[in-house]
């Protein structure tokens, strides 16, 4: 099953949480920070939202870094993945 985004909503899936920090320190599971890097898995078609045009900065496979508390998490097929608007993207990681 597949999860196609509609309008300017984009499906993206966290990369793995560090476990250790900087300086070495195994980090037990809850004490590791929600990482804010993620995965673009599926992106929407854009259009008008709002009465504004909007073009779709992100592809799939883009490596990008969201909002720390966008959008709305879903679980499909034991994966999980995070549902957000283009405009809670910060950046695309290069």
């Amino acid at each position: 099953m597949k999860l196609k985004p509609l309008g300017d909503r984009v499906v993206i899936k966290q990369l793995e949480a560090e476990e250790k920090s900087k300086g070495g320190v195994i980090l037990p599971g809850n004490a590791q920070e929600k990482p804010q890097h993620a995965e673009v898995v599926s992106v929407g078609p854009g259009g008008t939202v709002d009465g504004k045009t909007v073009k779709m900065e992100v592809k799939p496979g883009d490596k990008v870094i969201y909002s720390k508390y966008a959008g709305t998490e879903v679980k499909l097929d034991d994966e999980e993945f995070i549902i957000v608007k283009q405009s809670d993207i910060l950046a695309i990681v290069k």
